[in-house]
């Protein structure tokens, strides 16, 4: 049994502790984990941090990548001998993020009590059935459209490994860390969403790896639609052996929900859940709807070029805006991120066809759209930054560091902020749902305007409560 021995801080100066390195092996269940503790960290908390985080990584992007298939298998559909209404494909789109947005809620709590290992390769190896459902049902136009919806929702409990995954990663980085960890876990995890609709148009024409029989454009094009589900069932597969032999499960993050259920009555849960609804439900919503607003209100223009884009420029802004934050501060930088979503889709408003007509502006529009990807990722970075500064700073206000209310206070913080970290992405996440919805039942105009009052009343909420010089939690 290997064993290696550290210094803690207590109220009366540091004390040499003794740990067995064995528990820090891939594999293995940690018990001691002082990722506050510099001399640990540094002499291998971070090595194993890192590693816990770069296998979290791939196994988010490909759930994302399951979540969001609809949003691009979608727009396809009619063109191989569908029948579906447009009104049909837009609540195609939607309906994993309603499905996906629950499940993050039950997520949030299982992932700290089973633990990241076991739960990140069991929630990713599930994903392979509804991916292997799509795959047989797309090849008969003549799927009832009930059967398409019942796929469509399966899908959508790939977007609650989210939840899971930043709710366990956190525990493993220190509070300096924190932000840029959940930046790069959520933000190249959220690049599944743009591999997706990147990879989809091209993987379709492959009929070197296609299983089963080919559809039929009007034109006589030969596609393979089941291989944008088919593709991913063996990726998935290794990513769910890889975190299981690879990882590590965290005993100081196991929690019951007896105890985890105490968010529930914080008052900065819901105001932080408020601000990350503006943020990642935003980016997911657009990015599920851009597909198909593209093809119904400038169809001259190629879905397959252009929708992947906005996507990609969230997720890449996402890992910025947790740096940032680190930085800076997460509030000021929430503030500038709705400032600038909010002028943004004021933007996408005017450059929009006249309503029931034709015209508009195709560049305008989509710059205008890429600065809204961008500025929703700055602030979903910076919005997980938040939340354990928040929580953290209002259970130690008035603790001494040293002492054991101030060590219990701690755990109890981290434990609070992981929670309510996977709680606000499971909220957020019904934007996947409400906005192609949204799209698909009222004028996109009016929607639009919407969105930017809503963004103008997270800026309220940012600076009053998290901002402002005296401000209740500054963060």
């Amino acid at each position: 049994m290997g064993s290696v021995i550290h210094s803690t801080r207590t109220k009366d100066g540091p004390v040499p502790v003794s740990y067995d390195t064995d528990q820090y092996r891939p594999g293995r269940a940690i018990t001691d984990w002082e990722p506050e503790n510099e001399l640990f960290w540094k002499s291998f908390g971070k090595r194993v941090a890192a590693r816990n985080l770069w296998i979290a990584v791939p196994a988010l992007l490909v759930a994302f990548v399951v979540w969001q298939v609809w949003s691009v298998t979608a727009t396809n559909l009619k063109d191989v001998g569908f029948s579906y209404s447009t009104s049909q494909l837009f609540w195609l789109t939607a309906i994993p993020g309603l499905t996906g947005g629950t499940a993050r809620i039950f997520y949030t709590f299982l992932g700290p009590m089973v633990g990241q290992r076991r739960f990140t390769a069991l929630s990713t190896a599930v994903l392979v059935v509804p991916l292997i459902w799509l795959g047989i049902a797309i090849q008969d136009p003549a799927t009832p459209y009930g059967v398409m919806v019942a796929i469509a929702a399966l899908c959508g409990i790939g977007g609650a490994n989210f939840a899971s995954s930043l709710a366990n990663i956190g525990f493993f980085f220190p509070k300096a860390k924190k932000g840029s960890a959940a930046g790069i876990n959520g933000g190249l995890g959220n690049l599944g969403v743009s591999v997706v609709q990147l990879l989809t148009p091209i993987v379709i024409t492959w009929s070197v790896i296609a299983i089963g029989s080919a559809q039929h454009k009007a034109d006589g094009t030969a596609v393979h639609l089941q291989n944008a589900a088919f593709i991913w069932v063996p990726v998935l597969l290794v990513l769910a052996a890889v975190a299981w032999f690879g990882q590590n499960d965290l005993k100081v993050a196991s929690t019951p929900f007896s105890r985890q259920k105490i968010i529930f009555k914080r008052k900065h849960t819901w105001l932080m859940t408020w601000l990350y609804v503006g943020t990642f439900g935003s980016f997911i919503g657009f990015a599920a709807a851009l597909p198909m607003l593209i093809k119904t209100t400038f169809p001259d223009y190629s879905v397959a070029t252009y929708a992947w884009m906005g996507p990609a420029v969230g997720a890449l802004s996402r890992w910025a805006g947790g740096w940032i934050a680190d930085k800076w501060g997460g509030a000021r930088v929430t503030i500038l991120s709705f400032v600038g979503m909010a002028a943004a889709i004021g933007g996408v408003i005017s450059f929009l066809p006249p309503s029931g007509g034709d015209g508009g502006s195709f560049p305008g529009f989509f710059l205008c759209f890429l600065a809204a990807f961008f500025f929703s990722g700055i602030g979903n970075g910076s919005t997980f930054r938040q939340i354990p500064v928040i929580f953290r700073t209002t259970s130690l206000n008035g603790l001494t560091e040293g002492t054991p209310e101030y060590a219990g206070a701690l755990k109890q913080a981290e434990m609070e902020s992981g929670a309510v970290t996977g709680f606000t992405s499971a909220i957020a996440a019904y934007g996947f749902f409400f906005i192609p919805a949204l799209f698909g039942s009222v004028a996109v105009t009016s929607a639009m305007w919407g969105f930017v009052a809503f963004y103008l009343s997270c800026v309220v909420v940012a600076w009053w409560f998290y901002a402002r010089k005296n401000a209740e939690a500054p963060s």
